[in-house]
Protein backbone atom coordinates (compact mmCIF):
# COMPACT_ATOMS: atom_id res chain seq x y z
CA UNK A 1 0.00 0.00 0.00
CA UNK A 2 1.76 3.28 -1.13
CA UNK A 3 1.69 6.12 1.52
CA UNK A 4 -0.06 9.41 0.67
CA UNK A 5 2.28 12.10 0.86
CA UNK A 6 1.04 15.54 2.37
CA UNK A 7 1.79 18.37 0.40
CA UNK A 8 1.20 22.13 1.86
CA UNK A 9 2.00 25.37 0.37
CA UNK A 10 2.01 29.07 2.56
CA UNK A 11 -1.63 29.78 0.77
CA UNK A 12 -2.85 25.59 2.18
CA UNK A 13 -1.61 27.23 5.71
CA UNK A 14 -2.76 30.26 5.63
CA UNK A 15 -6.46 29.20 4.24
CA UNK A 16 -6.43 26.56 7.33
CA UNK A 17 -5.90 28.61 10.21
CA UNK A 18 -8.19 31.35 9.20
CA UNK A 19 -10.93 29.06 8.08
CA UNK A 20 -10.33 26.46 11.46
CA UNK A 21 -8.85 28.75 13.95
CA UNK A 22 -10.67 31.58 13.08
CA UNK A 23 -7.30 34.20 12.64
CA UNK A 24 -7.90 37.10 10.74
CA UNK A 25 -6.74 40.60 10.74
CA UNK A 26 -3.24 39.71 7.67
CA UNK A 27 0.06 41.17 7.10
CA UNK A 28 2.41 39.90 4.24
CA UNK A 29 5.56 41.75 3.50
CA UNK A 30 6.66 41.05 -0.01
CA UNK A 31 3.30 40.80 -1.69
CA UNK A 32 5.16 41.18 -5.59
CA UNK A 33 2.42 40.26 -7.62
CA UNK A 34 -0.11 39.31 -5.31
CA UNK A 35 -0.38 35.78 -5.60
CA UNK A 36 -1.14 34.88 -2.49
CA UNK A 37 -2.37 38.39 -1.29
CA UNK A 38 -5.61 38.68 -3.19
CA UNK A 39 -6.66 35.02 -2.64
CA UNK A 40 -6.51 35.36 1.15
CA UNK A 41 -9.77 36.10 2.62
CA UNK A 42 -10.05 38.30 5.53
CA UNK A 43 -12.09 41.55 6.45
CA UNK A 44 -8.20 43.24 7.55
CA UNK A 45 -5.19 42.77 4.94
CA UNK A 46 -1.96 44.84 4.85
CA UNK A 47 0.02 44.63 2.14
CA UNK A 48 3.41 45.63 2.25
CA UNK A 49 6.25 45.40 -0.76
CA UNK A 50 8.23 48.15 -2.09
CA UNK A 51 7.66 47.91 -5.47
CA UNK A 52 4.08 45.94 -6.17
CA UNK A 53 4.05 44.12 -9.48
CA UNK A 54 0.10 44.90 -10.09
CA UNK A 55 -2.04 48.46 -10.89
CA UNK A 56 -5.06 49.54 -9.57
CA UNK A 57 -6.78 48.49 -12.35
CA UNK A 58 -5.43 44.57 -10.95
CA UNK A 59 -6.85 45.42 -7.97
CA UNK A 60 -10.10 46.69 -8.99
CA UNK A 61 -10.55 42.78 -10.85
CA UNK A 62 -9.35 41.22 -7.39
CA UNK A 63 -11.85 42.93 -5.45
CA UNK A 64 -14.45 41.48 -7.82
CA UNK A 65 -13.15 37.89 -7.77
CA UNK A 66 -12.88 38.51 -3.93
CA UNK A 67 -15.05 41.16 -1.62
CA UNK A 68 -12.19 40.98 0.78
CA UNK A 69 -10.34 42.94 -1.11
CA UNK A 70 -12.39 45.70 -1.18
CA UNK A 71 -10.88 46.56 2.07
CA UNK A 72 -6.96 46.03 1.44
CA UNK A 73 -4.38 48.30 2.44
CA UNK A 74 -1.40 49.00 0.39
CA UNK A 75 1.90 50.66 1.63
CA UNK A 76 4.16 50.36 -1.58
CA UNK A 77 7.23 51.14 0.66
CA UNK A 78 10.08 48.87 2.55
CA UNK A 79 8.85 46.73 5.33
CA UNK A 80 10.84 49.02 7.76
CA UNK A 81 9.30 52.18 6.42
CA UNK A 82 6.11 50.81 7.07
CA UNK A 83 6.82 49.95 10.54
CA UNK A 84 8.72 52.88 11.44
CA UNK A 85 5.93 55.03 9.71
CA UNK A 86 2.32 53.82 9.79
CA UNK A 87 2.49 50.53 11.71
CA UNK A 88 1.09 52.32 15.06
CA UNK A 89 -1.68 54.14 13.12
CA UNK A 90 -2.80 50.86 10.67
CA UNK A 91 -2.85 48.56 13.52
CA UNK A 92 -3.71 50.70 16.26
CA UNK A 93 -5.92 48.30 18.25
CA UNK A 94 -6.16 45.33 16.17
CA UNK A 95 -3.85 42.80 16.73
CA UNK A 96 -2.48 41.12 14.21
CA UNK A 97 -3.26 37.70 14.15
CA UNK A 98 -1.70 35.86 10.63
CA UNK A 99 1.20 37.47 9.19
CA UNK A 100 3.33 36.25 5.63
CA UNK A 101 7.05 37.12 5.84
CA UNK A 102 8.23 36.49 2.20
CA UNK A 103 10.30 40.00 1.75
CA UNK A 104 13.95 40.36 1.51
CA UNK A 105 15.22 36.84 1.94
CA UNK A 106 18.33 37.74 4.36
CA UNK A 107 19.22 37.65 7.53
CA UNK A 108 18.76 41.10 9.47
CA UNK A 109 15.73 41.99 7.21
CA UNK A 110 13.71 38.91 7.71
CA UNK A 111 14.94 39.06 11.33
CA UNK A 112 13.58 42.37 11.19
CA UNK A 113 10.85 41.61 9.84
CA UNK A 114 9.65 38.92 12.95
CA UNK A 115 10.54 41.25 15.67
CA UNK A 116 8.43 43.99 14.14
CA UNK A 117 5.84 42.15 13.48
CA UNK A 118 6.20 40.23 16.93
CA UNK A 119 4.99 43.76 18.60
CA UNK A 120 1.54 43.62 17.14
CA UNK A 121 0.63 40.22 16.95
CA UNK A 122 -1.95 38.56 19.13
CA UNK A 123 -1.18 35.82 22.10
CA UNK A 124 -2.79 33.55 19.53
CA UNK A 125 -1.00 34.85 16.43
CA UNK A 126 1.09 32.98 13.73
CA UNK A 127 3.85 33.87 11.65
CA UNK A 128 4.51 32.30 8.44
CA UNK A 129 8.30 32.83 7.03
CA UNK A 130 8.96 31.46 3.64
CA UNK A 131 12.23 30.15 1.86
CA UNK A 132 13.18 28.86 5.25
CA UNK A 133 14.97 25.80 3.88
CA UNK A 134 17.29 26.21 0.80
CA UNK A 135 18.51 22.97 -0.52
CA UNK A 136 21.18 24.10 -2.86
CA UNK A 137 24.70 26.02 -1.74
CA UNK A 138 23.51 28.51 -5.28
CA UNK A 139 19.81 29.21 -3.74
CA UNK A 140 21.20 29.91 -0.18
CA UNK A 141 23.65 32.86 -1.22
CA UNK A 142 23.29 36.84 -0.48
CA UNK A 143 21.04 38.30 -3.30
CA UNK A 144 24.19 39.98 -4.72
CA UNK A 145 25.83 36.90 -4.84
CA UNK A 146 22.78 35.11 -6.82
CA UNK A 147 23.05 34.13 -9.60
CA UNK A 148 19.94 32.32 -11.40
CA UNK A 149 17.64 29.51 -10.41
CA UNK A 150 15.95 29.39 -7.05
CA UNK A 151 16.68 32.14 -4.41
CA UNK A 152 16.17 31.22 -0.58
CA UNK A 153 19.00 33.55 0.54
CA UNK A 154 19.74 33.00 4.38
CA UNK A 155 16.41 33.32 6.16
CA UNK A 156 17.30 30.19 7.59
CA UNK A 157 19.78 32.00 9.82
CA UNK A 158 16.39 33.77 11.27
CA UNK A 159 15.06 30.24 12.70
CA UNK A 160 18.32 29.93 14.33
CA UNK A 161 18.53 33.24 15.86
CA UNK A 162 14.82 33.29 16.68
CA UNK A 163 15.20 29.63 18.36
CA UNK A 164 18.57 30.94 20.40
CA UNK A 165 17.45 34.29 21.21
CA UNK A 166 13.87 34.53 22.21
CA UNK A 167 12.70 31.52 24.74
CA UNK A 168 9.44 33.12 24.36
CA UNK A 169 8.47 31.87 21.06
CA UNK A 170 8.33 28.05 19.42
CA UNK A 171 9.64 27.78 15.79
CA UNK A 172 10.08 24.89 13.85
CA UNK A 173 9.93 24.50 9.94
CA UNK A 174 7.90 22.90 7.77
CA UNK A 175 9.77 20.76 5.05
CA UNK A 176 7.33 22.02 2.85
CA UNK A 177 7.03 24.47 -0.01
CA UNK A 178 10.94 25.47 0.28
CA UNK A 179 10.28 25.86 4.34
CA UNK A 180 7.97 27.28 6.20
CA UNK A 181 8.94 28.86 9.45
CA UNK A 182 6.17 28.95 11.98
CA UNK A 183 6.26 30.92 14.93
CA UNK A 184 3.98 31.33 17.49
CA UNK A 185 3.82 32.52 21.42
CA UNK A 186 4.43 28.69 23.29
CA UNK A 187 7.11 27.37 25.16
CA UNK A 188 9.88 26.11 22.62
CA UNK A 189 10.00 22.65 22.52
CA UNK A 190 14.18 22.68 22.02
CA UNK A 191 15.77 25.65 21.90
CA UNK A 192 19.52 26.31 20.17
CA UNK A 193 22.48 28.05 21.53
CA UNK A 194 23.74 30.27 19.33
CA UNK A 195 25.08 33.77 18.85
CA UNK A 196 24.05 36.44 16.54
CA UNK A 197 28.11 36.75 15.39
CA UNK A 198 28.32 33.36 15.24
CA UNK A 199 25.02 32.76 13.09
CA UNK A 200 26.30 35.35 10.93
CA UNK A 201 29.24 33.30 10.36
CA UNK A 202 27.67 30.06 9.57
CA UNK A 203 27.76 28.96 6.05
CA UNK A 204 25.04 26.79 3.52
CA UNK A 205 27.69 23.23 4.59
CA UNK A 206 26.94 23.62 8.06
CA UNK A 207 22.95 23.79 7.38
CA UNK A 208 23.51 20.68 5.51
CA UNK A 209 25.45 18.91 7.87
CA UNK A 210 22.45 19.92 10.86
CA UNK A 211 19.28 20.92 8.82
CA UNK A 212 16.86 18.75 10.38
CA UNK A 213 18.13 20.14 13.60
CA UNK A 214 19.01 23.29 13.30
CA UNK A 215 15.62 24.04 11.43
CA UNK A 216 13.65 21.99 13.77
CA UNK A 217 12.40 20.61 10.62
CA UNK A 218 8.82 18.75 10.84
CA UNK A 219 6.91 16.80 8.24
CA UNK A 220 4.06 18.88 6.86
CA UNK A 221 1.63 16.32 8.39
CA UNK A 222 2.90 18.35 11.87
CA UNK A 223 0.78 21.31 11.01
CA UNK A 224 -2.28 19.78 11.08
CA UNK A 225 -1.01 17.82 14.79
CA UNK A 226 0.13 21.26 16.07
CA UNK A 227 -2.28 23.35 15.23
CA UNK A 228 -5.56 20.82 15.95
CA UNK A 229 -6.66 21.40 12.70
CA UNK A 230 -8.32 19.06 9.97
CA UNK A 231 -6.94 18.19 6.08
Amino acid sequence: MTETVTTLNRLDVIESLMRQKKLKNYLEIGVANGHIFFRVKSPFKLAVDPAFSFDRLRRIGKALINPANLANQYFEKTSDAFFAEDADRVIGKKPLQLALIDGMHEYQFALRDVENTLRYLSDDGVIILHDCNPLTPGAAVPYDEWVEGQWNGDVWKTILHLRSQRPDLNVFVLDTDQGLGIVTRRKPETVLNFTPAQIDALSYDDLAKNRAHWLNLKSPEYFYTYFGVEK
